[in-house]
C-alpha cells in the first residue's frame, strides 16, 4: 500500500504542472460559489442556538491518525469512546450525555447517519476528516435538518472546497501500537477558468491498544466541478474499505487491574458448550466493510438576494461480521444435530463460525431555496431519501461436523426498507436595531419496514423459532421552533430559542426490546438561553437548556449480541444545565480556551428490567421489574470541562489540551459499582512549520496523547441479573452485578509530517 500511495503522490505532484494559470478574479469567483453551497441547515452568528464551528485550520492541527469524534473533543459537551482503546477502528461520541444514535449528521447538507441503526461508522468512511473544509456541531435540537432527527446535537460537514489554485500534499504519521497514516492529496486548480478537481487517498492501520484490537482503513475522495458565472456543477465521491478485528466486548473491574489490554473477543474454548478453558483465538474475528458515497451538488445564484441549491446522492454499503462461536445450538442455525464416530449420543451443541451479512443501498436528494437581504434571511428546503438494507447470515464451519454442510448456508434473512421525506421553511428577520426573530417549521415524514426472519433465537416460543420480524411503521413528525437573537451593542448579544424535535425508534429498538410491544418514538422540547461577550482578545458564553423528554430512548446498561448498546423507553425524563466558554488572547502567541458542563440528567420514577437466570446461570428468558425512583441518566456526567492553551511563535506551534469527566453510569440505577469512574486526561501537541525554495510548507510534529498516563475508561455495561434459586421466580432473588468496560490506553505518540507543495 505504501509503495502505491508513493507512486500516486509521483503522478499527482508531476500533473500538477500542465494545469493553466488562473486569474485573480476567477479564484475570488470560486470561493464565492462555493460559500453559498448548502448552508440552509447551517447556524449564524445571528441563530439563536448553541454552536461550535471547527475551522480547517483546526482540524489539520489534531488530524493525525484518530478518527473525527476525536477531533470534536475540545467543544463544550461532547465526550469520546474507542472500542480498541486508541481512537482508531470504531469510535463514537456522545454530546450532553446523548448517543450518537441520537446525533444527527450530514456532509454537505447529505443525511451519513444509518437510516436504520441513526448510528454512524466512522471506519466506513476513515480519515474523511482530510477532505474536510470545516464543521458545525450544534447543541441541542438546532436547525431542522436532513435525516434522522437530533435529540442531542447536529453535526454538519462541509467538504473542502476546491482551491483555485493547484497543489499537492504528502502526509504521515508513526506512533504507538504501530499506528500509521499514509495521505496524498492533489488540485488541479482552475481548468480554463471554469474547470477543477481534487483528489486524496489514505491509508490508517493500528494495532491497537487492547490486544488484537487491529484496524486496516482504506480510504480515497474525489471531486471534480464545473464554475460557471452563476452556477456550479460540482461531483463528489469518497468512500472507505475496512477491516477491524472485534473489540465489542468489555472486560471487568478485577482485569482494568491486572489485564488492562485483555479482549475476549474471538476466544476458542476446549469443549462444545462454551464454559470450557480458551485455549486461543480465532484470527479472522473480523469486521469487513466497504462504502461508497456519490453527491451531486448543483448551485445557481439568480441574483444577490437568491439562490438555489440541489443535491442528489447515492451510497453503496456491503460488509459482514465474522465471528467464531462457541457452544451454539445447531437448531438456531437451521442445521440437524450429528454423531460423533463410535458416539450414540447425538451433537446438538457445538462450535461454528458464521457471518452475518448486509446489503444496502441508500439514496435521494435534498434542496434548498435561498433568500437573503439586509433584514430577512430565509430558507425553504428538505429532501426525500429511500433505503433498503438486506440483513442475512451464513455459517461458513461447524466442529467435528459430520453432516453435509453447503458452504452457502443461511440461517437468517431479513429486509429493512425505509421511506424519509421532510420539508422545512426558516426565516431570521431583523425587527429593529440588533434585535432577530428567528422561525423554523419543519414537517418530517416517514415509513419504516422490517420483514423476515431475525438471527436472534425466540426460546420463549413453542416450538422455538427465529425471530420473526414484521414491522411496518409510519411516523409524521411537525418539529417547530423559534427564538430571538439581541445585538445588545458590538460586544455583547444574547438568545433564547424553544424547539420541539421528534424521532422514530431504530432498528435495533424493534429486534432487541424486552418485550413484545413496539418502541414508541421520542419527543423532545428544547429550551436554550444564551449569552456572549466578545472582544478583540476575550470571548465569553454561557447558555442554558433545559431537555424535556416524552419516551426518551435511553441506554439501559445492556448489549446485544455484538457489542451493540441497548435502549429504552423511558415516559419521563430531562437533561438540564449550564454550559460555559471562556476564550483569552493572552499575547500575540499565547491563547487560553476553556469550557465546562454542570447538568442534571434525570428519569422520573424509573423502573428497570434485569435478565433472569438460574443459580447455574441458565437464562430463564423472563424480566425482573426494579423500581429505582428518580435516577440519573446514563453515561450523562453532573460535570464535564475542557482547556486548551495554544502557543504560535514564528512557526512553532503547541498546544495542551486536558479534559475532566466526573462520574457517569453504565445504566439506569445510579448504582456506583456500575459507573466509570471520574477522570482527567491531557494531551500535549508540538509541531514545527518552515519552508524549502520548491516547497511551499513543511510541517513537522508529534503529539502526545494521555500525557500523565492515566487510568481511563470511557465506555461500557452493566450486565445485571436477577439469580433465582433453581430457576424458581416464587424465590427472592439475588441481584447480580457484573460490569465490563473499555479501557483507554495509557501514555501513547503519534509523531507526524506533511509536505505541502
Amino acid at each position: 500500500m505504501k509503495k502505491n500511495l508513493s507512486a500516486v503522490a509521483f503522478l499527482m505532484a508531476a500533473s500538477i504542472n500542465i494545469f493553466a494559470q488562473t486569474s485573480a478574479k476567477d479564484s475570488l469567483r470560486v470561493v464565492n460559489l462555493q460559500e453559498v453551497q448548502i448552508v440552509s441547515t447551517r447556524a449564524t452568528s445571528k441563530t439563536p442556538v448553541a454552536y461550535s464551528n471547527i475551522s480547517k485550520k483546526e482540524i489539520r492541527k489534531q488530524n493525525f491518525g484518530l478518527d473525527l469524534p476525536f477531533l470534536l473533543t475540545t467543544t463544550p459537551s461532547v465526550l469520546t469512546t474507542s472500542d480498541a482503546g486508541s481512537g482508531v477502528g470504531y469510535t463514537s461520541i456522545r454530546v450532553r450525555g446523548t448517543d450518537a444514535t441520537r446525533i444527527n449528521i450530514t456532509a454537505n447538507g447529505i443525511p451519513m447517519n444509518d437510516a436504520e441503526s441513526h448510528s454512524i461508522f466512522w471506519v466506513n468512511t476513515p480519515d474523511l476528516a482530510s477532505s474536510l473544509e470545516d464543521m458545525q456541531i450544534q447543541r441541542g435540537a438546532g436547525t431542522s435538518t436532513n435525516g434522522a432527527g437530533a435529540f442531542g446535537a447536529s453535526i454538519n460537514l462541509r467538504t473542502a472546497g476546491i482551491p483555485s489554485k493547484a497543489y499537492a500534499e504528502v502526509s504521515g504519521s508513526y506512533g504507538s501500537f504501530n499506528t500509521h497514516k499514509e495521505t496524498v492529496s492533489v488540485g488541479s486548480g482552475l481548468i480554463g477558468n471554469h474547470w477543477a478537481f481534487d483528489a486524496r487517498v489514505s491509508n490508517i492501520q493500528s494495532d491497537g491498544y487492547r490486544d488484537r484490537a487491529t484496524s486496516d482503513l482504506k480510504s480515497y475522495f474525489l471531486q471534480g466541478g464545473y464554475y460557471g458565472e452563476n452556477t456550479t456543477l460540482k461531483f463528489i465521491t469518497f468512500g472507505g474499505k475496512e477491516k477491524t478485528y472485534h473489540a465489542w466486548d468489555g472486560i471487568s473491574r478485577k482485569q482494568l487491574e491486572t489485564d488492562r489490554t485483555y479482549n475476549p473477543n474471538g476466544a476458542i474454548k476446549d469443549d462444545n458448550l462454551n464454559k470450557g478453558n480458551t485455549i486461543g483465538f480465532y484470527d479472522d474475528q473480523t469486521d469487513n466493510y466497504n462504502q461508497t458515497n456519490y453527491q451531486l451538488i448543483f448551485n445557481h445564484l439568480f441574483s444577490s438576494e437568491w439562490n438555489l441549491n440541489i443535491a442528489l446522492h447515492y451510497t453503496d454499503g456491503f460488509g459482514y461480521y465474522q465471528e467464531y462461536k462457541n457452544g451454539r445450538t445447531l437448531e438456531e442455525y437451521g442445521l440437524k444435530p450429528f454423531y460423533l464416530p463410535g458416539n450414540t449420543e447425538a451433537q446438538t451443541k457445538t462450535n461454528l463460525v458464521r457471518q452475518k451479512l448486509v446489503d444496502s443501498g441508500f439514496g435521494g436528494g435534498v434542496f434548498s431555496v435561498d433568500y437573503k437581504n439586509e433584514k430577512l434571511n430565509a430558507s425553504l428546503g428538505g429532501g426525500l431519501n429511500r433505503y433498503s438494507n438486506d440483513h442475512y447470515g451464513k455459517v461458513i464451519w461447524v466442529k467435528n461436523y459430520t453432516e453435509a454442510l453447503n458452504p452457502d448456508h443461511e440461517y437468517y434473512r431479513n429486509n429493512g426498507s425505509k421511506t424519509d421525506g421532510n420539508i422545512y421553511v426558516k426565516a431570521n428577520y431583523q425587527i429593529a436595531g440588533g434585535l432577530h426573530a428567528y422561525a423554523d417549521l419543519q414537517y418530517r415524514y416517514i415509513n419504516y419496514k422490517i420483514t423476515g426472519d431475525n438471527d436472534k433465537w425466540d426460546w420463549t416460543a413453542e416450538p422455538g423459532h427465529l425471530q420473526r420480524l414484521n414491522v411496518n411503521e409510519h411516523f409524521s413528525f411537525f418539529n417547530p421552533k423559534a427564538g430571538l437573537f439581541w445585538q445588545f451593542n458590538p460586544y455583547h448579544s444574547a438568545y433564547a430559542s424553544f424547539a420541539v424535535a421528534q424521532k422514530e425508534p431504530t432498528r435495533n429498538n424493534y429486534t432487541d426490546g424486552l418485550f413484545e410491544k413496539l418502541p414508541r418514538p421520542e419527543k423532545m422540547l428544547d429550551y436554550e438561553l444564551g449569552y456572549t461577550f466578545r472582544n478583540s482578545w476575550f470571548t465569553a458564553g454561557v447558555n442554558l437548556y433545559y431537555m424535556d423528554y416524552t419516551d426518551q430512548l435511553v441506554l439501559n446498561g445492556k448489549v446485544n449480541d455484538i457489542g451493540e448498546a441497548m435502549a429504552e423507553n423511558v415516559k419521563d425524563s430531562y437533561r438540564m444545565g449550564v454550559e460555559l466558554s471562556l476564550g483569552a488572547r493572552i499575547t500575540d502567541w499565547l491563547r487560553w480556551d476553556i469550557n465546562g458542563t454542570w447538568s442534571k440528567n434525570r428519569i422520573k420514577n424509573y423502573t428497570g428490567y434485569v435478565s433472569d437466570y438460574d443459580d447455574n446461570w441458565d437464562e430463564l428468558y423472563t424480566q425482573t421489574a426494579i423500581y429505582a425512583g428518580d435516577t440519573p441518566i446514563s453515561f450523562s456526567p453532573s460535570f464535564m470541562g475542557n482547556s486548551l492553551i495554544g502557543f504560535n511563535y514564528k512557526g512553532f506551534d503547541a498546544s495542551l489540551q486536558s479534559q475532566y469527566v466526573s462520574r457517569q453510569y453504565l445504566d439506569n440505577f445510579g448504582l456506583k459499582e456500575n459507573s466509570l469512574d471520574p477522570s482527567f486526561v491531557s494531551h500535549l501537541s508540538l509541531a514545527y512549520s518552515f519552508k524549502l525554495p520548491s516547497v511551499k510548507q513543511i510541517t513537522v510534529g508529534a503529539t502526545i496523547y494521555n500525557l500523565f498516563n492515566t487510568k481511563y475508561e470511557t465506555n461500557g455495561y452493566s450486565q445485571n441479573a436477577a439469580v433465582y434459586e433453581g430457576g424458581d421466580k416464587n424465590q427472592k432473588a439475588v441481584l447480580s452485578y457484573d460490569p465490563r468496560f473499555y479501557p483507554m490506553a495509557g501514555t501513547n505518540v503519534l509523531a507526524h509530517i506533511a509536505i505541502r507543495f
